[in-house]
């Protein structure tokens, strides 16, 4: 079996090993590949390994020897599901890798919110506490967890653990979302009684935007919001205005509507909104775990039972 992984930096740039998918047959592994190479790099290719590549219609339709498509991540929107359906190609996707990695990265967010870290450490390493007259001193407000809610929208695995931790830290959750958690709440109270609202559920037509205008307003003055999840859950000029306003007292998201964020984004340039470029998913121990559920789906398709099909 040819195997081609089109885009397999980010998955692995030198941390991990390729050699387990290679024992499976003759692995090519492309670092990335822009648009106009992908039909020529899949040409051949029995089984295509992608993350963020769009495997589109006509590419699928092209690519004679195509039988797995096997996705580097849980979403699989970046391949026409329908395409490879129609030709009796199983589409695989890797879930669960990262719920520990997103979860825990969702409170680094958080807490630097609260206790702005960073800039504190900064400020040390310029000289402002050797020079202060007190014994201590802050630039930011210092807010404690304790007590206050947690909203969490989208609770599957990663807003469950989200919760986990929240309440570890003695805080209230409440969870909205599609399935039917005991105690579940509606959006509209979600976004009424919590302090902080943590985003976690996919990004479908229905959550596309959900984050806007109108559902900011119906936000707490003052409130987090936390976003490890999709950049299309957000509104991002509404974003803008409310942390520009005020009604918002900070944010902090992990993903950006257009990756990589364009200099011209909205959510740049703003004091009250901390931005990190895509690496909650990203510990070694995360993309390890990723790699071998990889492994095990491209393992089960050749055995005649496939795993993870998302289509």
């Amino acid at each position: 079996m040819k195997i081609v992984v089109l885009d397999g930096y980010t998955e692995n740039p030198g941390d991990l090993s390729w050699a387990p998918l290679a024992q499976l047959g003759q692995l090519t592994v492309y670092p990335s590949t822009p648009p106009e190479l992908v039909a020529q790099r899949i040409a051949g290719a029995q089984a295509v390994i992608l993350n963020k590549v769009v495997l589109d219609r006509a590419l699928i339709q092209g690519a004679a020897h195509l039988q797995y498509i096997g996705l580097l991540s849980t979403g699989y929107n970046v391949v026409d599901l329908s395409a490879a359906r129609e030709r009796n190609i199983p589409v695989t996707n890797i879930p669960g890798y990262a719920t520990p990695s997103v979860a825990q990265f969702t409170f680094a967010l958080l807490l630097e919110l609260c206790h702005q870290v960073g800039r504190h450490n900064q400020a040390v390493q310029q000289g402002k506490w050797s020079s202060s007259p007190h014994f201590c001193f802050w630039e930011t407000p210092q807010v404690e967890l304790w007590g206050k809610t947690m909203g969490i929208l989208g609770y599957g695995q990663i807003g469950r653990q989200v919760g986990a931790i929240a309440q570890a830290m003695g805080m209230k959750v409440l969870a909205a979302g599609r399935s039917n958690t005991p105690g579940r709440v509606s959006l509209e109270q979600l976004l009424k009684e919590s302090d902080v609202i943590s985003l976690n559920c996919p990004l479908t037509p229905q959550t596309q935007g959900i984050i806007n205008k109108d559902t900011l307003a119906q936000m707490k003055d003052g409130a987090f919001l936390i976003n490890t999840a999709r950049g299309g859950l957000i509104v991002e000029a509404d974003l803008r205005q409310a942390l520009l306003s005020g009604k918002l007292a900070g944010a902090a998201v992990d993903v950006a509507g257009s990756e990589p964020i364009p200099m011209d984004s909205p959510l740049l340039g703003l004091p009250n909104l901390i931005i990190t470029p895509h690496i909650a998913w990203a510990a070694r121990e995360a993309r390890q775990r990723l790699m071998d559920i990889l492994v095990d789906n491209l393992r089960a398709f050749q055995q005649g039972s496939p795993r993870n099909v998302v289509n």
